[in-house]
């Protein structure tokens, strides 16, 4: 190619020395090459033209204006757009090729985890808002599972579901069938919203004051019709609350939405039931929501929550993860200052009102997830479900599925305990339900180490888990079943490491995967806490033992219930309540002495 002639080189530099003074003026990054700097195409769009749909970026630039570095994963989202990523994502899978480097973080986006080292495959991580699932869903997911996954569906403590083993070719193909099904699972993974939350028995709880099911599949939709709420500094939660028997765990949330009925006109407020706002809810970082003040009423809940999550967008931290959940951003701001930046989002200001205004809720049944109950509808029985560590199998989702047809309502409710409901069935069919259940492998019933037995995914499909957590939850609760006659319920969390899937610290008995040094090798074990609680019962629970191999932990909670079943004040006496009347090294030497039965 012929060189430029001295013309065309005058005429370039001018253009160049132009270009760079006219996107100086506008505070745009001058072009590599240009008399005006070395930029290189990396650093090129460090600044740019404000965008509405995309304020994460705007976030960044301020960020970057400051002098601050962004960490690796907000560099990943700014240079490619998670959401735009399907024709790569499908030729990747016609290559049978998994994603690489950060581009793992970007498939979050679309719901596809990749778990390797655990294993060399795709979680698929879904999304039903409130936990409803119709029985066709039940059943399409079972056929997609068949076809594609490991013949599993894990529950979560989202009151969600997950599919495992996806191979690298099959991605796509499980994201088209779960749209085919109606499952949505846009920004179910990565720095987004999660998994919407709602009171389990929402529409047929005799106790709730309000049906929050609705709000949640509002939040949902919300969500996936607004771009600008995605790329947040780092996942979100959102729960809504209606007062209802089985705890919806909203104080663990980001953001949690609170039924109480106001007692009298207040602050604008006409009597009535209206949400109680909490923030920074986090107990794997040993913090649950606190009360702001402020009251919301039902239909004003979504814009609420979105206002504060483009406030979390614009002021969350993008340069050092661990600090980059809302927790931090209220801590460095303080909820007063949050609270008049959520006001000129909605561009209104809130209700402030006294707790003293409020009459008190009802406090949820420990039991009420499990077994047979009631509903407001007379004549009508919702049976909760036990399922073994949140596990059903593709028969289970099609027996399920006809279960729900034949004497329910066409659907099930999944909860926050790894478990679900069947609704809606008459009482006249709860024998029969009961034994369809017990026909296909589950039970209604459950002892009480089952019943609030919760476990994460662990080692064998989660590269940080430390420990195979659900395979020890189902051995720990048939230790203490063969050994004790426990009369009330006791939640034992077991989760893989500190980021607390199973939120460990709120278990009566809470334990943390670990490596624990035995000899010459390293076994898999735990840290273990006890006195936690939620709700009314509001903890978080205390480090007894660190670093117990797996071997000792089920001695070791023998001799603590054992120690609790002789020394309470009766079972009105809770375990978690119990504990505290000891310090910790009080508690060490009580249980020394108990002999294993």
């Amino acid at each position: 190619m012929n060189a430029f002639t001295n013309e065309q080189q005058s005429y370039l530099q001018g253009f160049a020395i132009g270009s760079d003074v006219a996107r100086a003026v506008r505070s745009l990054p001058v072009l590599a090459g240009s008399n005006g700097g070395n930029a290189t195409v990396a650093q090129l769009g460090t600044a740019r033209e404000p965008n509405p749909l995309r304020p994460d970026l705007d976030a960044q630039d301020r960020v970057t204006a400051e002098g601050k570095t962004l960490c690796p994963e907000e560099k990943a989202k700014r240079e490619k757009d998670p959401l735009a990523m399907w024709d790569e994502m499908q030729t990747n899978a016609r290559a049978g090729a998994f994603p690489k480097s950060t581009d793992v973080l970007l498939y979050k986006f679309s719901g596809l985890f990749y778990v390797a080292p655990a294993q060399n495959s795709y979680m698929c991580r879904l999304r039903f808002p409130g936990g409803e699932v119709k029985s066709f869903q039940l059943r399409g997911l079972a056929e997609l599972s068949e076809r594609y996954a490991s013949g599993n569906a894990d529950v979560t403590t989202r009151a969600n579901l997950q599919l495992r083993e996806i191979a690298a070719e099959h991605g796509p193909a499980v994201l088209t069938g779960l749209t085919d099904l109606g499952i949505v699972v846009r920004g179910s993974g990565a720095d987004n919203i999660r998994n919407v939350t709602a009171s389990a028995t929402s529409g047929f709880d005799p106790q709730e004051l309000v049906e929050t099911l609705p709000l949640a599949k509002e939040m949902h939709h919300h969500i996936l019709n607004h771009r600008e709420l995605y790329g947040l500094p780092r996942k979100f939660n959102i729960a809504f609350d209606g007062g209802g028997r089985i705890a919806t765990l909203e104080e663990t949330n980001d953001i949690g939405f609170q039924a109480v009925r106001l007692i009298e006109p207040t602050g604008g407020l006409a009597p009535g039931v209206h949400f109680r706002l909490t923030l920074g809810g986090i107990t794997g970082h040993k913090d649950f929501a606190r009360d702001t003040g402020v009251l919301v009423e039902p239909a004003e809940c979504v814009a609420v929550a979105a206002a504060a999550v483009r406030v979390f967008i614009k002021h969350g931290d993008r340069t050092d993860r661990r600090k980059a959940r809302l927790k931090y951003l209220l801590d460095a701001r303080g909820f007063e200052k949050f609270i008049s930046e959520i006001e000129t989002e909605l561009g209104r200001p809130l209700h402030r009102v006294c707790d003293d205004r409020c009459e008190q809720t009802a406090a949820p049944d420990r039991w009420a997830h499990v077994g047979v109950h009631p509903q407001k509808q007379e004549g009508r029985n919702y049976v909760g479900v036990v399922l073994p560590v949140g596990r059903l199998t593709n028969d289970q989702l099609r027996g399920l599925a006809r279960i729900a047809d034949r004497f329910g309502s066409g659907a099930v409710r999944l909860t926050v305990w790894q478990n679900l409901l069947i609704p809606d069935v008459p009482t006249d069919d709860v024998e029969s339900v009961k034994e369809e259940l017990e026909a296909i492998g589950l039970d209604w019933r459950a002892s009480s180490a089952r019943a609030g037995l919760v476990a994460c995914t662990g080692n064998a499909g989660c590269k940080f888990a430390a420990a195979n957590t659900k395979k020890h939850a189902l051995l720990l609760a048939e230790h203490i079943e063969r050994r004790l006659d426990l009369d009330v319920p006791i939640n034992v969390h077991l989760t893989g490491c500190h980021h607390s899937c199973a939120q460990h610290y709120i278990g009566d008995i809470g334990l943390q995967a670990t490596k624990v040094e035995v000899g010459d090798e390293m076994v898999e074990g735990y840290h273990l806490c006890v006195g936690g609680g939620y709700a009314d019962q509001q903890a978080i629970g205390r480090m007894l033992f660190e670093s117990l191999p797996f071997d000792e932990v089920p001695p070791t909670v023998e001799r603590l219930l054992s120690f609790y079943l002789d020394r309470r004040f009766g079972p009105s006496e809770s375990f978690a309540d119990f504990t505290r009347r000891f310090d910790l090294e009080e508690l060490r030497e009580a249980i020394k002495g108990y002999a294993l039965v």
